[in-house]
């Protein structure tokens, strides 16, 4: 399983990474337990952007390493900038992690911004943690490298990127994922994970390997109707005037919703409730997120989603 990843990542990204430079997990979230337990210790800090993936802040909380958040912000459709980052960083902080496209805004990061930051960290020594769950839904009109940091030489001595293949394969039960670097971080990595749960099963290992090259046209398809859903669900929100759409990637939604003086959690009440729509509130992903639900519609085809706009009228009007 190990080659096979590293054979799909020089394809996609055009590296030189060996299989010794991959470890498998049980998923996205292990990987990225097991990275920071091998890098980080208590009392140091991690630097996350805000909205933030929540299981990346409780991981941190557990294990009791700080957080140090840079705000993203609607008006740059939640793209952080190297500038903020920088501001950020204190002698405590001793990585950052980048989400793209992100949980849970959908933000993607240009390629040059994810080299920007990644020089910013070689410059500062700390170590660039970047979560790609959901490159295999970059849109479509994404035909390059989603970035070009495992070709650089020595990227080796600072970045460490987590995968998940649950999302592209459709097997999230099985819980499947990867974390590459380099041979040291690998081997001290393979210790936690001895303490954690020694491997990853087998049976998936064995099927992923194979589905890496067997399915390639398959997970195309899975790309392409995905973005077909995202389109939707752009149009659909232009028929719900009074909400606002703030990014769209991958297969999430950030929106704005328009009830001043009502937090997240009480607006994802009254929508799934009196509306029939999940969502999940916008707090969750940060303090400064009360004006935010994130919409996700993996499992919503377009029919289901051009419903969307008269429910979401049906609170305002």
């Amino acid at each position: 399983m190990r080659a096979a990843y590293a054979q799909h990542l020089n394809e996609t990204y055009g590296g030189k990474v060996s299989a010794s430079e991959v470890h498998i997990t049980s998923g996205c979230n292990q990987a990225f337990a097991a990275a920071v337990m091998a890098l980080i210790g208590p009392g140091e800090s991690v630097l996350l952007l805000s909205p933030f993936y929540f299981n990346h802040q409780t991981t941190l909380a557990m294990l009791g390493i700080g957080t140090v958040t840079v705000d993203c912000h609607a008006a740059q459709g939640f793209v952080p900038k190297v500038a903020d980052i920088a501001a950020a960083l204190n002698p405590a902080v001793r990585a950052v992690v980048l989400i793209s496209p992100n949980n849970p805004t959908g933000a993607v990061y240009p390629p040059e911004l994810l080299q920007a930051i990644h020089a910013l960290c070689c410059e500062r020594g700390l170590w660039l943690l970047v979560d790609e769950t959901y490159r295999d839904f970059l849109p479509l009109s994404s035909t390059a490298a989603p970035h070009g940091l495992f070709s650089q030489t020595g990227w080796q001595a600072n970045l460490v990127a987590l995968y998940s293949f649950s999302k592209s394969f459709c097997i999230p039960g099985h819980r499947l994922g990867a974390l590459t670097a380099s041979e040291a971080v690998v081997a001290q990595v393979a210790k936690v994970m001895d303490n954690l749960q020694i491997c990853a099963a087998r049976a998936p290992q064995a099927a992923v390997a194979k589905g890496l090259s067997d399915l390639v046209e398959w997970r195309e398809g899975n790309r392409r109707e995905i973005s077909s859903r995202a389109d939707t669900f752009r149009q659909t929100m232009a028929a719900a005037p009074a909400w606002r759409l703030d990014a769209l990637g991958a297969y999430f939604a950030y929106v704005k919703h328009p009830f001043s003086g009502q937090g997240s959690e009480q607006v994802a009440h009254r929508l799934a409730t009196q509306a029939g729509v999940l969502t999940v509130p916008g707090v969750y992903f940060g303090e400064n997120q009360q004006q935010h639900l994130r919409m996700a519609f993996a499992n919503a085809d377009s029919a289901t989603i051009t419903q969307l706009s008269e429910r979401l009228n049906r609170l305002t009007d």
